[in-house]
């Protein structure tokens, strides 16, 4: 579905009456004060939350590849076979073998992305939140 501009002003209205912005400085200022605890660049935080506020209003929900990446880095970390853990085998068995290289290429990029991805969010997300 396309947006058009209407509907976004009435997007951004619905925010300001929703409080949005309110509920996004208080977040960032309980960031920064753990940022600051925690010994990480405040302006590396601010970027960061910036494109998580930016990816909210667009929207945008991860993929299924990264949930499964993430998923992965979770419960194993950073494992060796990460690749073989992630291709899909019976996609894969229906490939040449010029086909496969071009998918092995294509998804270690993808998973390099997602690793990236997740470290951010690792670094200002989910290492605060476990018990």
């Amino acid at each position: 579905m396309e947006r058009t501009l209407k509907s976004l002003a009435k997007e951004a209205k619905s925010r300001m009456k929703r409080g949005f912005w309110k509920e996004c400085e208080e977040r960032l200022s309980k960031e920064r004060s753990i940022a600051r605890e925690q010994g990480i660049n405040e302006s590396k935080l601010e970027r960061y939350f910036h494109a998580k506020v930016e990816d909210t209003i667009k929207g945008d929900a991860p993929d299924a590849f990264y949930l499964k990446v993430r998923d992965l880095l979770l419960s194993e970390g950073e494992v060796s076979d990460a690749i073989g853990r992630l291709t899909d085998r019976a996609y894969y068995d229906t490939l040449s073998y010029d086909e496969k290289q071009k998918y092995n290429l294509e998804l270690s990029e993808r998973y390099l992305r997602a690793l990236e991805r997740f470290k951010r969010e690792y670094e200002f997300e989910l290492k605060n939140k476990k018990p």
